[in-house]
Protein backbone atom coordinates (compact mmCIF):
# COMPACT_ATOMS: atom_id res chain seq x y z
CA UNK A 1 0.00 0.00 0.00
CA UNK A 2 1.27 3.51 -0.76
CA UNK A 3 2.36 5.80 2.08
CA UNK A 4 -0.23 8.41 1.07
CA UNK A 5 -2.99 5.81 1.46
CA UNK A 6 -1.74 4.65 4.86
CA UNK A 7 -1.24 8.16 6.24
CA UNK A 8 2.42 7.37 6.93
CA UNK A 9 5.47 9.33 5.96
CA UNK A 10 5.93 9.43 2.19
CA UNK A 11 9.03 7.63 0.94
CA UNK A 12 11.62 9.29 -1.23
CA UNK A 13 10.83 9.54 -4.94
CA UNK A 14 14.21 7.85 -5.54
CA UNK A 15 12.70 4.67 -4.08
CA UNK A 16 10.09 4.75 -6.80
CA UNK A 17 12.67 5.61 -9.44
CA UNK A 18 14.30 2.29 -8.56
CA UNK A 19 10.96 0.47 -8.72
CA UNK A 20 10.17 2.00 -12.10
CA UNK A 21 13.60 1.20 -13.50
CA UNK A 22 13.43 -2.42 -12.31
CA UNK A 23 10.02 -2.83 -13.97
CA UNK A 24 11.40 -1.20 -17.14
CA UNK A 25 14.38 -3.57 -17.13
CA UNK A 26 12.13 -6.61 -16.73
CA UNK A 27 9.93 -5.44 -19.63
CA UNK A 28 12.95 -4.67 -21.82
CA UNK A 29 14.67 -8.01 -21.15
CA UNK A 30 11.47 -10.00 -21.66
CA UNK A 31 10.82 -8.18 -24.95
CA UNK A 32 14.33 -8.71 -26.28
CA UNK A 33 14.50 -12.38 -25.21
CA UNK A 34 11.24 -13.14 -27.04
CA UNK A 35 12.45 -11.28 -30.15
CA UNK A 36 15.76 -13.18 -30.14
CA UNK A 37 13.96 -16.51 -29.73
CA UNK A 38 11.66 -15.72 -32.66
CA UNK A 39 14.55 -14.58 -34.87
CA UNK A 40 16.63 -17.68 -34.09
CA UNK A 41 13.85 -20.21 -34.45
CA UNK A 42 11.64 -18.87 -37.23
CA UNK A 43 12.02 -17.66 -40.80
CA UNK A 44 10.84 -14.14 -41.62
CA UNK A 45 7.17 -14.42 -42.59
CA UNK A 46 6.74 -17.84 -40.95
CA UNK A 47 3.60 -18.39 -38.88
CA UNK A 48 2.97 -20.96 -36.13
CA UNK A 49 -0.66 -21.56 -35.19
CA UNK A 50 -1.09 -21.49 -31.40
CA UNK A 51 -4.88 -21.20 -30.99
CA UNK A 52 -6.50 -22.23 -34.30
CA UNK A 53 -8.40 -19.41 -35.95
CA UNK A 54 -7.47 -16.91 -33.24
CA UNK A 55 -3.77 -16.60 -32.29
CA UNK A 56 -0.52 -17.23 -34.17
CA UNK A 57 3.15 -16.50 -33.70
CA UNK A 58 3.94 -14.72 -36.98
CA UNK A 59 7.44 -13.29 -37.47
CA UNK A 60 7.53 -9.94 -39.29
CA UNK A 61 9.69 -6.83 -39.35
CA UNK A 62 7.74 -3.59 -38.94
CA UNK A 63 9.32 -0.34 -40.18
CA UNK A 64 6.30 1.73 -39.08
CA UNK A 65 4.19 2.22 -36.01
CA UNK A 66 1.03 0.37 -34.98
CA UNK A 67 -0.64 -1.40 -37.89
CA UNK A 68 2.54 -0.60 -39.92
CA UNK A 69 1.40 3.02 -40.26
CA UNK A 70 4.10 5.55 -41.19
CA UNK A 71 6.65 3.20 -42.71
CA UNK A 72 8.52 6.19 -44.19
CA UNK A 73 8.86 7.90 -40.82
CA UNK A 74 10.91 5.39 -38.84
CA UNK A 75 13.42 8.00 -37.65
CA UNK A 76 10.57 10.21 -36.40
CA UNK A 77 9.24 7.29 -34.33
CA UNK A 78 12.73 6.69 -32.94
CA UNK A 79 13.04 10.35 -31.91
CA UNK A 80 9.56 10.37 -30.35
CA UNK A 81 10.32 7.18 -28.44
CA UNK A 82 13.57 8.67 -27.15
CA UNK A 83 11.70 11.78 -26.00
CA UNK A 84 9.07 9.68 -24.24
CA UNK A 85 11.77 7.62 -22.51
CA UNK A 86 13.53 10.76 -21.25
CA UNK A 87 10.25 12.28 -20.02
CA UNK A 88 9.24 9.08 -18.22
CA UNK A 89 12.64 8.88 -16.50
CA UNK A 90 12.20 12.52 -15.43
CA UNK A 91 8.74 11.74 -14.00
CA UNK A 92 10.06 8.70 -12.16
CA UNK A 93 13.01 10.65 -10.74
CA UNK A 94 11.23 13.86 -9.79
CA UNK A 95 7.47 13.52 -9.64
CA UNK A 96 6.38 9.99 -8.77
CA UNK A 97 5.76 9.40 -5.06
CA UNK A 98 3.62 6.25 -5.20
CA UNK A 99 4.18 2.66 -6.29
CA UNK A 100 1.22 2.50 -8.68
CA UNK A 101 2.60 5.28 -10.88
CA UNK A 102 6.12 3.82 -10.68
CA UNK A 103 4.87 0.47 -11.95
CA UNK A 104 2.76 1.98 -14.75
CA UNK A 105 5.51 4.35 -15.92
CA UNK A 106 8.18 1.66 -15.56
CA UNK A 107 6.11 -0.61 -17.80
CA UNK A 108 5.73 2.19 -20.33
CA UNK A 109 9.47 2.91 -20.22
CA UNK A 110 10.40 -0.75 -20.72
CA UNK A 111 8.08 -1.07 -23.70
CA UNK A 112 9.31 2.13 -25.29
CA UNK A 113 12.94 1.13 -24.80
CA UNK A 114 12.27 -2.31 -26.30
CA UNK A 115 10.99 -0.85 -29.55
CA UNK A 116 13.50 2.02 -29.52
CA UNK A 117 16.31 -0.51 -29.25
CA UNK A 118 15.02 -2.20 -32.40
CA UNK A 119 14.86 1.12 -34.25
CA UNK A 120 18.40 2.03 -33.20
CA UNK A 121 20.25 -1.28 -33.52
CA UNK A 122 18.43 -3.38 -36.11
CA UNK A 123 18.69 -3.34 -39.89
CA UNK A 124 18.51 -1.52 -42.20
CA UNK A 125 20.33 1.39 -40.46
CA UNK A 126 20.86 3.27 -37.18
CA UNK A 127 17.60 5.03 -36.30
CA UNK A 128 15.77 3.34 -39.17
CA UNK A 129 15.66 -0.21 -37.80
CA UNK A 130 12.62 -2.39 -38.15
CA UNK A 131 10.78 -3.57 -35.05
CA UNK A 132 10.39 -7.34 -34.62
CA UNK A 133 6.70 -8.25 -34.20
CA UNK A 134 5.35 -11.74 -33.63
CA UNK A 135 1.99 -11.97 -31.86
CA UNK A 136 -0.86 -12.20 -34.34
CA UNK A 137 -4.48 -12.10 -33.22
CA UNK A 138 -7.00 -12.75 -36.00
CA UNK A 139 -8.43 -9.50 -37.46
CA UNK A 140 -6.00 -7.41 -35.41
CA UNK A 141 -2.45 -6.09 -35.57
CA UNK A 142 0.73 -8.11 -35.23
CA UNK A 143 2.55 -6.88 -32.13
CA UNK A 144 5.31 -7.73 -29.64
CA UNK A 145 5.99 -7.83 -25.89
CA UNK A 146 7.04 -4.16 -25.82
CA UNK A 147 3.78 -3.13 -27.50
CA UNK A 148 1.89 -5.11 -24.85
CA UNK A 149 3.69 -3.30 -22.03
CA UNK A 150 3.02 0.08 -23.68
CA UNK A 151 -0.69 -0.57 -24.20
CA UNK A 152 -1.28 -2.10 -20.76
CA UNK A 153 0.61 0.70 -19.01
CA UNK A 154 -1.38 3.35 -20.88
CA UNK A 155 -4.64 1.67 -19.88
CA UNK A 156 -3.51 1.88 -16.24
CA UNK A 157 -2.36 5.50 -16.68
CA UNK A 158 -5.72 6.43 -18.22
CA UNK A 159 -7.55 4.68 -15.36
CA UNK A 160 -5.48 6.52 -12.73
CA UNK A 161 -6.03 9.85 -14.47
CA UNK A 162 -9.77 9.25 -14.75
CA UNK A 163 -9.85 8.35 -11.04
CA UNK A 164 -7.91 11.54 -10.25
CA UNK A 165 -4.83 9.74 -8.91
CA UNK A 166 -1.92 12.18 -9.09
CA UNK A 167 1.76 11.30 -9.39
CA UNK A 168 2.25 12.17 -5.72
CA UNK A 169 -0.55 9.82 -4.68
CA UNK A 170 -3.09 12.51 -3.86
CA UNK A 171 -6.59 12.26 -5.27
CA UNK A 172 -8.17 15.13 -7.22
CA UNK A 173 -6.95 18.61 -7.92
CA UNK A 174 -4.34 20.21 -5.72
CA UNK A 175 -5.72 22.90 -3.39
CA UNK A 176 -5.61 26.38 -4.89
CA UNK A 177 -3.27 28.65 -2.99
CA UNK A 178 -4.76 32.04 -2.17
CA UNK A 179 -2.77 35.08 -3.15
CA UNK A 180 -2.39 38.05 -0.81
CA UNK A 181 -5.04 39.90 -2.87
CA UNK A 182 -7.52 37.08 -2.20
CA UNK A 183 -6.77 37.22 1.53
CA UNK A 184 -7.39 40.98 1.63
CA UNK A 185 -10.64 40.57 -0.29
CA UNK A 186 -11.77 37.78 2.04
CA UNK A 187 -11.07 39.87 5.17
CA UNK A 188 -13.12 42.83 3.83
CA UNK A 189 -16.24 40.74 3.33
Amino acid sequence: MDAVQTGGKSPSPKKFLGTGLVIALIALVLDQVVKILVERNMRLGESIEVIPGFFNIHYILNPGAAFSIGEDFTIVFALLQAAVAIFVIYLLARRVWVRSWAIALGSLLGGVLGNLGDRIFREPAFGFGHVVDMFSVTHFAIFNVADSFIVCSMIVVAYMLIRGRNLDGSIGDAPVKKSSDDVDTDSKE
